[in-house]
């Protein structure tokens, strides 16, 4: 097979049908849909960071394999923290940015990075050619690194040793065949058993409507509102908050795919949890609210989630990063991959060293809330 090597300022002008049949599953965030939505609708902008730069290889002129690929002159939206190798590399006269990161712009949630389709004789090849086109072009436009981020476990290994591992730990519900809610509250201890069913009845004694819709049933006014809440929360902290109200109503044109918790007062949207789901899986992705009520957060981010992910037998519930508190709702700890290649040899060896302490410390983490798990011993 020879190989053509391009790379793409937009997803749309490599083909959507040549894109998403190179997905080895429905995961939505690598969707060519989803992708362009946040290019058309003002997202990723290079004033924020991010130029695209998607990754393709032609056979021909057919689309064989594809990584979605930017060009990062900082580190904002990405979850895989880099600072500190920034500021040491700066501090060395060097210059960290732009760098390449490979991965779905402010999502953190693992998933297809390398998209080869499901031939099992050629994926691995594919995979490989994606990573060292990726190398060679940090190389050549004289980055400082390349940067693959919330991996599969099995496409981390199409990754070879001079490219560094680093593992995080996220907490996601895993579905045992419960039949309902009920069903998986009584495989908890007694404490934590206890605990929901008093957030829940908080929740239940509060005067709101408590609803889950479906992202292509609401209104543009109900997405203008659900934007606003979103936007408030980012603001309420003092982060950015990059998706834009057109990015929000254009969700509603994916179908199925978004679904929504929402808690209203009367007609007005007061609180809301935004979820994508695939075949197998349900993703929790942001939350707002305009007012506080105790267990609220709680009910429309987890419980919810947990309800529909049992009711479509969905196999896993990925409510987002970090949060120890999600570890007492059923939530366990799962690892997440990342690959970093970092062009100098010396710089290399040395983040390799802080990464091996890292590990261990992570490791030893993993084992800490592993022994404090919420379900009852059988």
């Amino acid at each position: 097979m020879t190989l053509i090597t391009r790379f793409h300022a937009h997803v749309a002008d490599m083909p959507q049908a040549d894109w998403d049949a190179l997905r080895p599953d429905d995961n939505p965030f690598v969707s060519h849909a989803f992708l362009h939505a946040l290019e058309r609708d003002g997202c990723v902008r290079p004033e924020w960071g991010w130029q695209v730069h998607h990754l393709g290889l032609y056979e021909r002129d057919r689309l064989v394999a594809a990584a979605p690929l930017y060009l990062k002159g900082n580190s904002h939206g990405e979850f895989v923290f880099d600072w500190s190798w920034a500021s040491a590399w700066e501090r060395a006269g060097g210059q960290y940015y732009p760098k390449l990161l490979c991965g779905v712009p402010y999502s953190p949630v693992p998933g297809p990075r390398l998209l080869v389709g499901n031939d099992a004789m050629q994926a691995p090849i594919l995979q490989r050619a994606l990573v060292e086109a990726m190398r060679e072009e940090a190389e050549q436009r004289g980055l400082s690194s390349v940067h693959a981020n919330f991996l599969t476990e099995h496409e981390a290994t199409a990754f070879d040793m001079d490219w560094l591992a680093r593992t995080d730990v996220q907490f996601h519900w895993h579905n045992r065949g419960w039949r309902d809610f009920e069903d998986f509250l009584a495989t908890l201890n007694h404490k934590k058993r206890k605990n929901i069913h008093h957030e829940r009845a908080r929740v239940a004694s509060s005067g709101l409507d408590i609803e889950w819709r479906a992202g292509r049933e609401l209104r543009l006014d109900e997405w203008r509102q659900i934007h606003a809440l979103y936007q408030a929360t980012f603001d309420a902290r003092g982060n950015h908050a990059a998706l834009t109200t057109a990015f929000f109503s254009r969700l509603g044109e994916l179908g199925d795919t978004v679904q929504l918790a929402l808690a209203r007062n009367g007609d007005e949207i007061v609180a809301m949890a935004l979820f994508l789901h695939s075949d197998d899986v349900l993703y929790g992705r942001y939350w707002g609210a305009t007012i506080e009520v105790p267990g609220l957060h709680f009910e429309l981010c987890y419980y919810r989630g947990i309800e529909y992910a049992i009711a479509r037998k969905l196999q896993r519930f990925e409510p987002g990063a970090q949060g120890e508190h999600k570890l007492a709702r059923g939530f366990l700890p799962a690892t997440t991959h990342s690959r970093h290649y970092l062009v100098h040899e010396g710089f290399r060896e040395a983040v390799q060293k802080a990464l091996e302490h890292e590990s261990a410390d992570m490791a030893a983490y993993t084992e800490t809330l592993l022994a404090h798990t919420p379900y009852a011993k059988r």
